[in-house]
């Protein structure tokens, strides 16, 4: 209004910043376009199509911990809505449920380690399973093993492989599934000095590491893509993992990959 009354009728700037309740300065202000806000919606745009299931706090944490950029998480965020990069999550369902036991948080690396199978199936309706192995410490992925089966001699053999290069755990937390209640695999634990335990039946909130684990691989790649072959499914596995541990950040570790985490 105080433009208006300048350029129709031909009052001062001073005058009509008085008559309005407004300051000179207010007046004369015009905003700065800046190139970094191209900048940012450029790599949040990329972040969003190639990561469909990141929200904002992964990318944020993406540009601010791995691509080392200082830019304001309020100005990243008016940018993302802006762009209506919100992710739309349907509400769930309420339900009563007994309060879970307390999932015991390790201390340091190699204390914990979690395992558990997932399910899907290749292009000609072939179904696989993938062997998760994570250590709980920092949510670090260990090992993805696929295969047609997976009985307890090969959950053996993934986890000899892994000992070949890595300090063996005190614990192993698993479900009750009969690949880890098996003999073979409780008389390897028992040789390795390592104590299996076991969760309660129905109640996959004590495996909650692993399950959260999972639930990434599922939206992250193993629904996006149909594979042909199993070997597809392993070199794929292999490199996301690759990924998941080096550039993918996890709210767990205060927004940085696990093997950026201190």
């Amino acid at each position: 209004m105080a433009q208006q009354a300048v350029a129709r009728h031909a009052v001062s700037i001073r005058l009509a910043c008085t008559a309005f309740g407004i300051s000179e300065t207010c007046y004369r202000y015009q905003a700065k376009l800046s190139d970094d806000n191209v900048l940012i919606a450029e790599q949040l745009i990329d972040l969003t199509e190639e990561n469909s299931d990141w929200g904002f706090g992964l990318c944020f944490s993406y540009l601010r911990h791995v691509k080392s950029h200082c830019w304001n998480h309020k100005r990243v965020y008016r940018i993302y809505c802006e762009l209506a990069l919100n992710l739309r999550i349907k509400p769930r369902r309420r339900l009563k449920r007994h309060a879970p036991e307390p999932l015991k948080e390790p201390i340091r690396e190699n204390q914990v380690w979690s395992l558990d199978f997932m399910h899907d199936q290749l292009s000609d309706g072939r179904k696989f399973r993938l062997l998760n192995v994570i250590d709980d410490y920092r949510r670090e992925g260990l090992v993805i093993e696929a295969g047609f089966s997976l009985p307890a001699i090969r959950v053996i053999r993934a986890l000899n492989q892994l000992l070949e290069y890595r300090e063996k755990p005190l614990v192993i937390r698993c479900d009750n599934g009969p690949e880890f209640i098996s003999h073979e695999f409780v008389r390897w634990a028992t040789e390795h000095g390592i104590r299996i335990e076991h969760i309660q039946p129905g109640n996959p909130q004590q495996n909650a590491y692993i399950e959260r684990y999972n639930r990434t691989i599922r939206y992250s790649w193993l629904s996006k893509h149909l594979f042909d072959t199993l070997d597809e499914v392993q070199d794929y596995a292999t490199n996301w993992l690759w990924h998941y541990n080096h550039e993918r950040p996890h709210q767990a570790n205060k927004g940085r990959p696990p093997l950026m985490a201190a």
